[in-house]
């Protein structure tokens, strides 16, 4: 042990540049894993922010793609029905969109207009920073009232408090009666606040020109599970569709928990790919440890032919290079620990991803940094071992 230690503080440089192939292996290896599990609670905190229990309805094909653009636009009455005939709804929200620009005096934000009801605020689980939501009266009337997402409030009113203030929405006066806390980007960089919320029937009256409603979002009632609800809708949407038996149905009714399983197995995937590619450099880490050893072994020849020479045993010289090649890819780890942790850290805060530290992620890695050191650092410690004596000590 003594001798192998003090072999490689002789080649301080070459056993740096040695174990620099351990170092890259093990940090790329850990700030993959760590990144990919920091994507994949990130993803799961996006379709949780989404709202509990969701399901969302859409027009379209399930076998074609998500929205059909020939599929008939759902209706205000397809969203009273599921509200009043079904037992396993809670609450029902229809609502429909359009980009649209805002202003406010001089100030002006590119922005998407969002035709609701207040059940949409409950549903996708928003909170108010200042302000109230919609009166049945403004619902009922189509009074162009909005409520702003923080993305709009601060690019129209920076400071100001904008509660009361009129802004145009296209070509709509809009009174402001709320603003909403923000949510943040989404995993996929979306900016989740950038729109405003107005009664559907102003926007339908207002905006759009139609009554056709783009989406209805539906909240399983308590003691329902999202499957029993989503059987029911589809049901339901075939009756009032009049689609016949055999043929396809031309509503999509999508679990958000389906979609974060989705999600979750994409991005699991992509996490393992990740951390398989960043194993190969770990894996040329310890062909680089083989290889300065064999290198090694040639240039001490004549040193094991003296050893064996004058009594020391073949299991004493293999165990000095196994010692030297472990400590090199463990002392490699140890620095790859950190250099992964580090950098996943950093990385994690320049992406907006949580940081998840995972013990076993480094116990196994570290584990593995030892065992790339016995297993390549075997061939040229047997090689060495094996050596005849009289041969090593005649070596130039």
């Amino acid at each position: 042990m003594t001798m192998a230690l003090g072999e490689l503080r002789r080649n301080t440089l070459r056993s740096a540049l040695t174990t620099l192939g351990v170092v890259i292996g093990v940090g790329s290896v850990i700030a993959m894993l760590t990144l990919g599990e920091g994507a994949k609670a990130r993803v799961t905190a996006d379709i949780s922010g989404l709202g509990e229990n969701l399901l969302v309805v859409v027009p379209g094909s399930a076998r074609r793609s998500w929205v059909m653009t020939n599929a008939p636009p759902l209706s205000i009455g397809d969203a009273r029905a599921m509200e009043n005939e079904l037992a396993g709804v809670g609450i029902v929200a229809p609502s429909s969109g359009r980009p649209v620009q805002a202003v406010h005096g001089n100030r002006n934000a590119a922005t998407v207009v969002t035709g609701t009801e207040n059940g949409y605020l409950e549903i996708r689980s928003w909170t108010f920073t200042e302000g109230r939501r919609f009166t049945d009266g403004e619902l009922l009337s189509g009074t162009p009232v909005c409520i702003l997402g923080r993305t709009v409030r601060d690019k129209l009113f920076e400071d100001e408090n904008p509660i009361g203030a009129t802004i145009r929405v296209a070509n709509v006066s809009c009174r402001v009666v709320g603003s909403l806390d923000p949510k943040g980007r989404s995993t996929f960089g979306d900016d989740q606040d950038n729109f405003l919320i107005m009664p559907l029937r102003a926007f339908h009256r207002r905006i759009a020109g139609d009554d056709a409603i783009g989406a209805i979002w539906v909240s399983a009632a308590e003691g329902y599970s999202t499957v029993e609800v989503q059987r029911e809708i589809e049901t339901l949407m075939r009756q009032r569709r009049r689609i016949g038996e055999g043929e396809d149905d031309n509503v999509i009714v999508r679990d958000m928990k389906e979609i974060s399983q989705l999600l979750g197995k994409a991005t699991g995937v992509l996490q393992a790919l990740l951390g398989a590619i960043a194993a190969v450099s770990l894996f040329v880490g310890g062909i680089g440890i083989m290889n300065i050893m064999l290198v090694s072994v040639t240039e001490r020849t004549r040193e094991i032919g003296i050893r064996l020479a004058i009594g020391a045993r073949e299991q004493d010289v293999l165990m000095q290079f196994l010692v030297e090649a472990t400590t090199l890819s463990t002392f490699g780890g140890i620095l790859g620990i950190a250099l992964g942790l580090g950098g996943s850290y950093a990385a994690a805060r320049g992406l907006d991803l949580p940081f998840i530290f995972l013990p076993q992620i480094v116990g196994l890695a570290f584990v593995f940094s030892a065992i790339v050191g016995i297993a390549f650092g075997f061939l040229p410690a047997r090689k060495a071992a094996r050596l005849n004596p009289i041969d090593a000590l005649r070596h130039e």
